[in-house]
């Protein structure tokens, strides 16, 4: 899908309204993590950088339910965005009424406000229509720039496109130029690992890559399904019965469609899910009675590290093992190191792989880390995100 971006249009002298994603952890007052608001740099300096533009940022905070809850300002976020950029950020009181427009009215050339919350009000995430209106009207020109919100169709990000031109921010073109080749005509080999703990939650991901993919890591604890569909023992480990035959049809499939699938060999097991819980080594397919499978042992990375080697593209959406226990994050940081390693193309896309791509300090290795979790896994099961369809030319 080609989407329109700054190319398309002239915002010179105007006032520029931008969807961003500061949705961020703050603690006591402060931002503790500041890698969302850093992916916006390159599209606020843009704009800043071109001759009169005003500059309007709005985004959303946590879940206040459509309510005002002080605990979820915006106030932090731009102290910290005025800190990087060097420039005082204006905040505004609310994100729309009378006050703001009284504050944007009045914003001089080269200006930074930052609405309030969007999420404040019930309006936003209902997509009314009213509201959306409202916050066009403080702008000749919507960017929108919040990847980790374009599969949902919001006011600030679906329903504003209705009333203004409309184009993709730097991040959300950078989104694109990675995730569209996948989904369209991947360089092969192409190896997809999917993991993560539900097999519900990822079908559609697996359903739309084993038709593209010509190697399917499955690991995590949707593995104990998969094996459970092949007859073998997984004691006590997670399954959800509901999808074996579910998983059953993809193994089907994979062999009628000549992709291959990496299920674990070996796995690190447990008597309990616990942090403090005792690793203990199986040297097989099969998971002893009252043993829980925690992660992926020698024998499966030794099975993935060829393939992995040799790949052209590469996605990975989804943590091997229990990665947050550090005795069950081998499996996780092993393969985080292969696909660090892998001379091709590498998307990560998911929230538990992107954090444990950054726990492992192995992020700035891979072609592309996504910044939008739920975003990335709709974009990987190949639904029209709204906020993009929005966008398109």
């Amino acid at each position: 899908m080609a989407v329109r971006t700054f190319k398309d249009i002239d915002i010179t002298g105007k006032r520029v309204l931008v969807r961003v994603d500061f949705n961020v952890p703050i603690k006591d007052g402060k931002v503790t993590d500041d890698t969302r608001i850093e992916g916006a740099i390159p599209t606020i300096e843009h704009i800043l950088s071109t001759r009169g533009t005003r500059l309007i940022l709005m985004s959303h905070l946590g879940r206040p339910k459509g309510k005002n809850n002080p605990d979820m300002s915006l106030a932090p976020v731009a102290r910290r965005l005025g800190e990087l950029l060097g420039k005082p950020v204006i905040m505004a009181s609310d994100c729309v009424g009378p006050a703001v427009e009284k504050l944007i009215g009045e914003m001089a050339a080269g200006q930074i406000v930052l609405l309030e919350n969007l999420r404040f009000h019930p309006e936003e995430e209902a997509n009314d229509a009213a509201f959306a209106k409202q916050l066009a009207a403080f702008a000749d020109v919507y960017v929108s720039d919040a990847f980790g919100t374009v599969h949902r169709a919001h006011a600030s990000t679906e329903g504003v496109t209705k009333y203004l031109p409309s184009v993709a921010g730097y991040l959300i073109e950078k989104e694109m130029k990675f995730f569209e080749p996948l989904l369209k005509n991947p360089a092969k080999p192409f190896v997809a690992i999917i993991g993560g703990a539900k097999v519900s939650s990822k079908i559609e991901v697996l359903n739309n890559l084993i038709t593209k993919c010509t190697t399917l890591v499955i690991g995590g604890g949707m593995a104990y399904t998969f094996l459970k569909a092949q007859g073998h023992s997984i004691g006590k480990s997670l399954v959800e019965e509901d999808y074996v035959e579910t998983a059953r049809q993809l193994i089907r499939k994979s062999a009628e469609l000549n992709v291959d699938i990496i299920l674990p060999l070996d796995h690190v097991v447990a008597g309990e899910f616990a942090e403090s819980a005792h690793p203990e080594p199986v040297d097989s397919v099969d998971i002893p009675e009252g043993k829980i499978g925690m992660d992926i042992g020698p024998k499966t990375l030794q099975a993935m590290k060829d393939r992995i080697a040799q790949a052209k593209s590469l996605v990975w959406n989804g943590p091997m093992g229990v990665f947050e226990f550090d005795s069950f994050a081998k499996g996780t940081l092993e393969t985080a190191k292969m696909v660090a390693d892998c001379a091709g193309t590498t998307v990560v896309g998911g929230g538990d792989s992107v954090a444990a791509a950054n726990k492992f300090h192995l992020a700035n290795r891979m072609d592309h880390v996504s910044t939008g979790g739920g975003a990335s896994l709709e974009y990987l099961e190949g639904k029209i995100l709204p906020g993009i369809a929005a966008l398109e030319k």
